[in-house]
């Protein structure tokens, strides 16, 4: 039996809310992240735990700063002086586009730390290469269109979608490794990819965008002793109540209100020949709050948004959000201040204004809206209600994939 913890999606250098703190310089919002890989790595250590298998995404991007760099350092070196056997997979947010360039954990495979294995290509790890560990773990990193062409040996020649030409390759690299399997020890697959049915971390079936889908048959198969997935934010099972579990772990601290309903954890799992039981341990992370209020004609404006934030200490250390509803000729009656002074004790407070008005007179007449894109059409409705710039980007994507085509060819 080996005993497994799993975790991923770390992105320790998130610091989308909050301030600095003045002891370290750091990010209060990335100590939160290092505060949740603390509780990680204590875990692995006082347990004595035989592997850890993080399955990818160790920053929000490609190029961390030094300062992040040295943090998740500091954390991984722990486990390679307790001896603990570490496998690091490389995420679409930890590598380049272009195969030449060093990723995001580079360092620890140029300097060949001990006990720690990063996997930045496919490759099917048995115990001679994971210190001894009675085990075999084939680790699928995340998979770009220019690192596709090693996998191609054996796809379809005539196959035109990138997509589906690397579905088809790891298909391939997946049956293969099967064959190769050493029938008497315990197999874990590790990759990170999307499966399709798999759910977002915002409710979303996944079945829009360019993400690889893997078919849910092909990591269910019974080979297999436990699948360790990452990429997608939200704990679940594919397989529940079956052999082998395929776990998404989830992130370890929320990214954004996009998950605001989820919580956040990691899996210790006790994996045998034919057999594998697990938990999911919950994290202790900051508190996000979603507020609406609704603004109509006539109201007491001032007392209705006041009214509409919990108590001041309910509020306590939380990352708050308002959202506020209003005919936009009310724009001017919004005390921002006053909400702020009785926000005093969040750990983050902002609003998000979306006032209701005639859209047509906001876009222009009407020969001046024929000529634009619909790309165009949407930012310019997506701006005159106010829409976060960044939720903006993330929303045209969406749009420029189910224009293009992409969510059909993605759900056939």
């Amino acid at each position: 039996m080996i005993k497994l913890l799993h975790f991923a999606d770390a992105h320790i250098d998130i610091a989308n809310y909050g301030a600095h703190d003045p002891h370290t310089g750091l990010p209060l919002r990335v100590m939160d992240f290092l505060k949740s890989l603390d509780t990680i790595v204590d875990t692995a250590i006082e347990e004595r735990v035989d592997l850890v298998i993080f399955a990818g995404d160790a920053y929000k991007d490609r190029s961390p700063a030094p300062t992040f760099q040295r943090e998740w350092g500091r954390r991984i070196m722990r486990l390679s002086r307790a001896k603990i056997p570490t496998i690091l997979l490389t995420g679409n947010h930890d590598i380049a586009p272009s195969q030449q360039r060093a990723h995001a954990i580079q360092e620890f495979d140029t300097l060949e730390v001990p006990y720690v294995h990063v996997v930045y290509k496919p490759t099917l790890l048995g115990p001679n290469e994971i210190d001894g560990l009675p085990v075999q773990v084939l680790a699928i990193p995340w998979i770009t269109r220019s690192g596709v062409a090693s996998l191609l040996e054996n796809t379809h020649a005539d196959e035109k979608d990138p997509n589906k030409i690397i579905e088809n390759a790891i298909a391939n690299l997946i049956q293969t490794a099967i064959q190769a399997l050493n029938t008497d020890l315990p197999a874990i697959l590790a990759a990170h990819a999307s499966i399709s049915g798999a759910i977002f971390g915002n409710e979303q079936t996944i079945k829009l965008g360019r993400d690889v889908l893997l078919p849910p048959g092909l990591v269910r198969n019974p080979n297999f002793d436990y699948v360790a997935m990452g990429h997608i934010h939200r704990f679940q099972d594919l397989n529940s109540g079956g052999q082998p579990p395929v776990v998404y772990p989830g992130s370890i601290e929320r990214v954004d209100f996009g998950e605001v309903r989820e919580e956040k954890g990691f899996v210790i799992a006790e994996v045998s020949k034919g057999e594998t039981h697990y938990t999911w341990r919950k994290l202790a992370i900051r508190p996000f709050l979603d507020l609406t209020v609704t603004l109509e004609k006539d109201d007491p404006v001032r007392e209705k948004l006041l009214a509409a934030l919990p108590e001041e200490e309910a509020m306590r250390d939380a990352i708050v959000r308002l959202n506020i509803f209003y005919p936009s000729d009310m724009e001017a009656q919004i005390d921002e201040g006053a909400l702020r002074e009785k926000a005093l004790l969040a750990f983050d407070f902002h609003t998000s204004r979306h006032p209701r008005s005639d859209i047509r007179a906001r876009l222009g007449e009407s020969s001046e809206t024929e000529r634009k894109t619909p790309e165009e059409l949407l930012r310019m409705y997506w701006t005159s209600v106010h829409e976060d710039p960044l939720e903006q980007e993330a929303l045209i994507e969406l749009a420029q994939q189910i224009l293009s085509g992409e969510a059909d060819e993605a759900e056939n």
